[in-house]
């Protein structure tokens, strides 16, 4: 009788760590789309919607399995606590794990490229190849020389300020910037629209997380192939940008032939070409 019960406590334990695993919450929802034994996981930049990759995905969904991410509190998903770069990279890498997504190319534009660079480099047998579209081991550092990183960086300055502005504010406050981003005019309303749908807090924390991040350092231990696909005007800044790749040896830097860092909407066809040159 004994030998049934116990039989019977450990066929109820794993139900449940089976129904833990099914209704985890992670930092992101998932879109999965697409057919194909090698699995794609796209991750957005910084306030942006899933819909970024809308057709890069269209040109892998024939023969890739796609994972597409949106991040918490970013383009209108419902934010979540302990909003940190850390947090985000590690729950992506558990994500992969969980689901037994087998050697997954990662595609990540600007923040977005950098949680593929910290995944590849925390976990470097999990990942089988990453693209990094627009960014950088450390954006600080390229307008700063002498940024270090803060252990106890305080981000409630920061919160506070982009917090307590109205919503016409803080829309005219991206329909500056975001023109800088982005050429191609017929996306310049939707960029806008996915930064104004975004939690305030979340923003703001991430935004003051992701500026103190720093991984020139902690990219060698990256194994897999690496392509770095980085904007036109880039190219005028190729020792810094290659100072920040130095310790990165798999890494194959690309620069596009036009616009700004949405290179996705305003290089497309140079774009799609280095994706599929890389991937396919």
């Amino acid at each position: 009788m004994k030998k049934y019960i116990l039989i019977a406590a450990l066929m109820f334990s794993v139900l449940c760590m089976n129904v833990t695993a099914q209704t985890k919450s992670y930092p992101f929802e998932v879109l999965k789309t697409g057919k194909g034994k090698q699995a794609i996981l796209f991750i957005p930049g910084f306030a942006s919607s899933a819909d970024v990759w809308n057709e890069t995905k269209a040109n892998f969904e024939k023969d890739f399995t796609c994972y597409t991410l949106t991040m918490a509190g970013f383009a209108g998903v419902k934010p979540q606590p302990n909003v940190t770069f850390e947090h985000w990279k590690t729950e992506i890498a558990n994500y992969v794990k969980n689901n037994k997504i087998e050697k997954p190319i990662l595609i990540g534009h600007s923040m977005g490229g950098v949680l593929a660079l910290a995944i590849a480099a925390d976990y470097p047998e999990l990942i089988g190849k990453i693209v990094v579209v627009d960014a950088l081991p450390s954006l600080s550092a390229l307008m700063n020389p002498s940024f270090q990183s803060k252990e106890n960086n305080d981000c409630l300055p920061m919160v506070n300020q982009i917090t307590a502005m109205t919503d016409s504010q803080f829309y005219d406050m991206q329909k500056m910037s975001i023109p800088r981003l982005v050429e191609n005019a017929s996306k310049k309303d939707l960029i806008i629209e996915w930064s104004v749908k975004s939690d305030r807090k979340t923003f703001a924390e991430m935004y003051c997380d992701f500026s103190n991040t720093d991984l020139r350092e902690k990219i060698t231990t990256i194994k897999c192939p690496t392509l770095i696909l980085l904007e036109a005007y880039f190219v005028n800044l190729k020792p810094a940008i290659e100072a920040q790749y130095k310790n990165l040896k798999t890494a194959n830097l690309q620069y596009a032939n036009k616009g700004l860092h949405f290179i996705m909407y305003d290089d497309p066809t140079w774009y799609l070409e280095q994706l599929n040159n890389f991937i396919k």
